[in-house]
């Protein structure tokens, strides 16, 4: 049964999500909102809710591995998954327009969230600081697409393309706009709850961690979104978004969905993510630092490499995260805090 509440549960994050982005994207529309500022706020936030409800949910619950491991896991996945996967099909590109800058700012918001993690737990103040952040990087592609008139380099294709269609759908009633949004809110808390009770009983059965789960199944299924948008770029002829999509998911990740979540509740870093996990978040970052920097593209050979590289570290996690039998029987007794 848990496998089918994890299922059900990322099903409905993914659904809730792509509806309440609609939704949303529609109402701003509707009330004349420029194109750049929905790309920039409403879609961006809207595509990082499901990881942000997973994340409040299981550290209200006392599962702050499950919280960090999301956050954690999915970076790395959509730097060795999300980008290893669409090379094989077509060679991405990385010689884009401000690529360099929004790279910069996702190892510094990287490092800054790492140094926070050791003044365990993240509370109010760390939120703060992280949310901060995503402010500055918000008003600083704000007015470079401003000065340079040039939106598509901030916000990609598709989401223009997704703007446009809802734009051309505009005299929806008011009704039809909120009830999407309504119906996403709705389908994102589902989701999150059958999520967190799907990890925890897959993490007792299997004798690992909450936290193992979070940073792999949790990880990769609020990751799914992004994998097969770049996929689908990939078999259109434009794999090239997947590297900007993929830094500002990780970016958004870090400071809107740590931050946010840890304003609301706090968060505990177990040891392990200060020795380990973190530092391959920052590895598999630094990992496409060549290509950005010598402008080369990520092809078969390297989206092979990416793949292997996340497949090790799936092992590794699911090797450290074993509960020792004692640990394994006191959890097993221990319910899901509501």
């Amino acid at each position: 049964m848990s496998y089918v509440f994890l299922v059900a549960g990322l099903s409905l994050l993914v659904f809730g999500g792509d509806i309440l982005v609609r939704g949303a994207v529609a109402l701003a529309v509707r009330m004349n909102i420029p194109h750049l500022i929905i790309g920039l706020t409403i879609v961006a936030f809207g595509t990082s809710a499901p990881e942000l409800l997973i994340s409040i949910r299981a550290a209200m619950s006392d599962l702050s591995g499950i919280t960090l491991g999301n956050v954690v896991g999915s970076n790395i996945a959509n730097i060795w998954l999300v980008l290893g996967v669409p090379a094989l099909i077509a060679a991405i590109c990385c010689d884009q327009k401000n690529i360099h800058h929004n790279f910069f700012f996702m190892i510094g918001a990287s490092l800054i969230f790492i140094a926070l993690c050791f003044w365990s737990p993240l509370t109010m103040w760390h939120g703060a600081i992280l949310c901060a952040l995503l402010l500055i990087f918000l008003i600083d592609n704000f007015y470079k697409a401003r000065k340079h008139k040039n939106e598509t380099e901030v916000i990609d294709g598709d989401v223009e393309e997704l703007i446009e269609e809802i734009e051309g759908a505009k005299e929806n009633p008011l009704w039809k706009t909120a009830g999407f949004i309504l119906l996403g809110l709705i389908g994102l808390a589902i989701g999150a709850e059958l999520t967190i009770q799907g990890a925890v009983e897959i993490a007792k059965s299997f004798g690992v961690s909450d936290a193992t789960i979070g940073l792999t199944v949790v990880a990769i299924g609020t990751s799914l979104p992004e994998l097969a948008a770049t996929v689908m770029a990939a078999l259109r002829g434009h794999a090239g978004l997947a590297l900007g999509n993929a830094i500002g998911s990780n970016i958004y990740n870090i400071c809107a969905v740590l931050g946010i979540t840890a304003l609301i509740t706090p968060i505990k870093v177990d040891p392990l993510f200060l020795s380990f996990d973190l530092w391959v978040m920052v590895a598999a970052s630094l990992s496409i630092l060549p290509f950005i920097v010598f402008k080369w593209k990520i092809n078969k050979i390297f989206g092979l490499l990416f793949l292997l590289a996340y497949g090790a570290y799936t092992y590794k996690v699911l090797e450290l995260g074993r509960i020792q039998p004692a640990t394994q029987t006191m959890i097993n007794s221990t319910p899901v805090k509501s």
